[in-house]
């Protein structure tokens, strides 16, 4: 593993111009604010242009001497961070015999106790803040004579939040709206390690950093660690990106997407030699790094191990011993650009290609990950390197999967992912890849994994000829038990008959199968040999065939490719039982190998039918997958289908060329998309003249559809239409319809004009609770009407009339039945109920 990556992440190195010796400094936006020591007692102010430059921009005096300074952005509402300060309130010594560690609510046992103290003015929202215990961490200094308590003495602590990409941010990086916090960390350092916890969902150790030296200060940005020692500056790799990545997307390690993990080992990448660094502090690409060389620390220091740093500290010396003053120097340093250095790493990872696989890689997801962690950035959208760095980042994609690719790794299967975020097609892949006329080339298993997957997968791309006749090669070679799915994939199309046939008879020698025969018996076809393909044909009987077809369903496609299905094998499609044969399909579809559109298509093509006809099976299988589809939206679209069906072979007066597979009561019983027949619907058609009885199972199922809850009526009213004024059918359709939509008075006027005799049994039926008065407002007076005004239904306008005044005297009140009453009626008609009407008052 590669421990020290010699890269250069600092770039142009410039000196602050300060007037006095600094003591202590802090950063704005583009502003660097310079404490001077000793009772200076005043602070400069420096612009920070382009490339480092410093401008002064002025100074102003304080009332004593700065002991500490910071700076803090204005506080935003939903940013909690760096508006709120904690003040930490020890009553006792708590001794501790050993390390501790706490993490989320359990570091609340830590007994320490919390005062939140407000850094603003008082708001509503300031009344509803609460403290919430992230992390205790308690170190037991080491049991040394001496220096232990200076050891374990804490030097940097820090909080990093990083943010959802997308905040709106300004020209000076100040808030315009609210920032969504994304992920949140928390680093802090001893003198000889480092530790960096993720403080979001679930508080946890991601990092943790061994210096080789003894340090004075650390900071933390989203790409790097920067830490100082008694003599130099160094650069850490971190890890806060592939953190904040997954707490943005928590399904990125997927067949699709993918990240480095958090877990990847922390590396150095630069060691700065400097003289005395004695402070640090970090904003945007800066470092702003404070040294002094006094006398005590020269003559002081221990032997120079390298003979350059030997001559630099002896030169120093000399010149100091000269000065009484001490040497003291505020530079700002920038770092590269992300773009330079991801390059430097790409360049330096090929070094590791051939000799060591997991360097290689690890070289590749830092670099990756210094991209990512910029794009990341809530600026990223209005980067002037935007899409340079979109590029770099599809290439570190495409970089990565060619490692898992190429070499032996247990993580092989991160080839895919890394791939689809490159971009690349598989003829690109393929390109990169493969040697051109290499026939013993060895394959490993990350691109194996890729090609079956990608193969498997219904994507747009067919490869060339001599694209799929290399896939057929490198199979043969890697995995050949695959050839007769890899054949299946629509991407092979352009694949040589010939050749795909050459290698399948290889296969089957060592193990024959279903999906082996009937791959071999489509090349056959795609060559024209006809007598191969009744030969493999042949071989197995239909049930076989239709297992084979289960097993790999894209064979259906196949088969059905280029608009007609070859003659042949469509006559051994059809020798299958048909209720087989439906059931596959509906199989395959239930289990997402086949769509819908395509099940059309080759229900329509096997059964040889014309554009508009619809071929029995099909209809079959749309009625056996409305028994078993759970998709509301395909379950609506199958019921316009098979409603379209019904209606148009009613209205043409077509029966179906075969037997369906399914009666009315057969579906009745296995499906509730469709209900039983209503009493008064079974009424109407038992008055039907004899043209309405040719069709009863399509009339019978079309009228069970409209009879259950499960339909679209508004959808499904064009589709109806032909049918409205088609006899008795037409009558029943119209009235089921028009209940659908709760206008039942237009029921009740259609009944009485065509079927009077149904109008009670469609009352008792449908008029209940809310719709229960219109036996009274509508019904009641419509018959007392009808009655006067008509001779031919005399005696059955009549008896429900009768019928709708027994209804009403049991519902109403005395008076209210009265009032409905016409003046112009027999009162010996009307009397017995009304004595109904008044003794059932009586009783109760």
């Amino acid at each position: 593993m590669v421990q020290l990556y010699n890269l250069h992440p600092f770039g142009s190195q410039r000196v602050v111009p300060c007037g006095q010796e600094p003591a202590h400094f802090c950063c704005g936006p583009d502003v660097l604010f310079v404490a001077g020591a000793a009772a200076s007692c005043r602070v400069e102010v420096f612009a920070v242009r382009h490339e480092g430059r410093c401008e002064p921009l002025g100074s102003f005096a304080t009332l004593g001497s700065v002991l500490h300074m910071a700076h803090s952005r204005a506080g935003v509402k939903g940013e909690d961070l760096s508006t709120h300060a904690l003040q930490l309130e020890l009553d006792e010594f708590i001794i501790c015999q050993k390390p501790v560690e706490l993490l989320g609510e359990e570091s609340k046992l830590c007994e320490i106790p919390i005062t939140l103290e407000s850094t603003e003015l008082a708001t509503e929202d300031t009344k509803h803040f609460q403290v919430r215990y992230l992390l205790f961490r308690h170190f037991a200094p080491d049991q040394s004579p001496f220096g232990f308590c200076e050891e374990m003495k804490l030097h940097s602590v820090q909080l990093l939040p990083i943010y959802q990409k997308g905040s709106s941010v300004t020209a000076h990086e100040e808030t315009e709206t609210k920032r969504e916090l994304l992920s949140l960390f928390c680093f802090f350092s001893l003198p000889h390690v480092g530790y960096l916890y993720s403080v979001g969902k679930l508080v946890e150790l991601i990092s943790t950093y061994q210096y080789s030296e003894k340090s004075e200060q650390a900071v933390l940005s989203p790409q790097f660690l920067h830490v100082i020692t008694s003599e130099n500056l160094q650069c850490f790799t971190v890890r806060c990106s592939a953190a904040a990545a997954r707490d943005e997307d928590p399904y990125i390690d997927t067949t699709a997407k993918a990240c480095p993990p958090v877990a990847l080992d922390v590396c150095t990448l630069r060691m700065q030699l400097f003289i005395g660094p004695r402070a640090i502090c970090h904003f945007k690409n800066h470092i702003i790094l404070l040294t002094k060389a006094n006398t005590e620390d020269i003559t002081g220091r221990r032997k120079p191990t390298r003979r350059m740093l030997s001559r630099k500290a002896n030169s120093i010396k000399s010149r100091t011993d000269s000065e009484s003053a001490p040497g003291w120097n505020l530079y700002i340093i920038n770092t590269v650009s992300t773009i330079q250095l991801y390059r430097e790493m790409v360049d330096y990872s090929r070094t590791y290609e051939n000799a060591k696989t997991e360097s290689c890689i690890h070289l590749l997801s830092e670099a990756h990950l210094l991209v990512r962690a910029a794009i990341m950035d809530p600026g990223f959208l209005k980067s002037d390197d935007k899409e340079e760095l979109l590029r770099a980042f599809r290439e570190s994609c495409a970089f990565l999967g060619d490692c898992y690719s190429r070499f032996d790794t247990k993580d092989y299967h991160l080839a895919l992912p890394y791939y689809r975020m490159a971009g690349l097609s598989m003829t690109e892949v393929l390109e990169r890849l493969v040697s051109e006329g290499d026939e013993i080339q060895t394959y490993e298993r990350g691109f194996i994994f890729y090609l079956t997957h990608s193969l498997n997968e219904d994507i747009n791309e067919e490869l060339s000829k001599e694209s799929a006749n290399k896939v057929l090669q490198i199979f043969s070679v890697a995995d050949p038990m695959q050839l007769p799915h890899i054949l299946c994939s629509p991407c092979m199309r352009n694949v040589c008959p010939l050749t795909a046939v050459k290698y399948l008879h290889k296969v089957e020698n060592n193990m024959p199968s279903v999906v082996l025969t009937l791959t071999k018996a489509f090349m056959a076809l795609k060559m024209g040999d006809l007598m191969m393909y009744e030969h493999e044909m042949g071989s197995h009987k239909e049930t076989v065939l239709a297992s084979g077809f289960t097993e790999q369903p894209k064979l259906l496609r196949q088969y059905k490719e280029g608009i007609v299905i070859p003659t042949e094998f469509a006559v051994h499609l059809k020798e299958m039982q048909p209720g087989l044969l439906v059931a596959a399909i509906v199989a395959l579809h239930e289990n997402s190998k086949i769509e819908l559109e395509e099940a059309d298509v080759f229900f329509k093509i096997l059964c040889n039918n014309s554009e508009n006809a619809v071929p029995q099976l099909l209809v079959d299988f749309w009625e056996a997958l409305l028994v078993v589809c759970s998709q509301e939206d395909v379950l609506q679209e199958l019921l316009l289908r098979v409603t379209s069906q019904y209606v148009w072979r009613i209205s043409k007066k077509q029966l179906p060329e075969t037997k369906p597979l399914k009666t009315t009561e057969d579906l009745i019983n296995s499906c509730n998309r469709f209900g039983f027949i209503f009493p008064w619907v079974t009424f109407i058609m038992s008055t039907g003249s004899p043209p309405d009885k040719d069709y009863p199972e399509d009339i019978s199922k079309l009228q069970s559809l409209l009879c259950s809850q499960s339909i679209n009526i508004t959808a499904a009213l064009p589709i109806l239409e032909p049918l409205i004024e088609a006899g008795n059918v037409g009558l029943t359709i119209h009235v089921l319809c028009s209940t659908h939509l709760g206008k039942y008075e237009d029921s009740i006027d259609q009944l009485l004009k065509r079927c009077p005799a149904a109008a009670v049994l469609y009352a008792q039926h449908e008029l209940k609770d809310d719709s229960r008065a219109v036996w009274w407002n509508k019904l009641l007076p419509e018959l007392c009407k009808r009655t006067r005004l008509t001779e031919n239904d005399y005696p059955v306008l009549i008896s429900s009339l009768k019928e709708t005044l027994s209804v009403v005297a049991m519902e109403l009140e005395l008076r209210d039945f009265l009032s409905l009453l016409p003046e112009d009626g027999t009162a010996a008609f009307f009397l017995p109920h009304l004595l109904h009407c008044s003794q059932r008052k009586l009783l109760t």
